[in-house]
């Protein structure tokens, strides 16, 4: 099982920062799985191919190098870790609360 090597802190809808909601990318070789904790959050692709409503049973998967946006849809909370190798999502579901992982970052 893949384990992240950092997650960022843990952001409600007041306090997501704002580039996080406006277009952004992870770099070359970083996967991220955005984990909503509670509430609802719009995962939309910069490309206009997709758009997805995450929720503590649905996280996200961000492939490295992948334009794209968020969106809280009311009052949430998610955290985002990240990956040097293709995490599994079936990990990710069985969690019931945030990762823990060695370094929390701030973005």
């Amino acid at each position: 099982m893949a384990v992240p090597y950092r997650s960022t802190a843990i952001f409600d809808e007041k306090t997501l920062p704002a580039a996080l909601r406006g277009e952004h990318k992870t770099k070359a070789g970083t996967w991220g799985v955005i984990q909503v904790i509670e509430g609802e959050l719009k995962f939309s692709l910069a490309n206009g191919e997709g758009e997805t409503i995450l929720t503590p049973d649905n996280p996200g998967l961000i492939l490295p190098e992948q334009p794209h946006r968020v969106e809280p849809l009311g009052p949430m909370r998610m955290q985002v870790h990240f990956y040097d190798q293709a995490p599994d999502l079936r990990d990710h579901h069985r969690q019931t609360g945030p990762i823990a992982a060695p370094k929390a970052i701030t973005a």
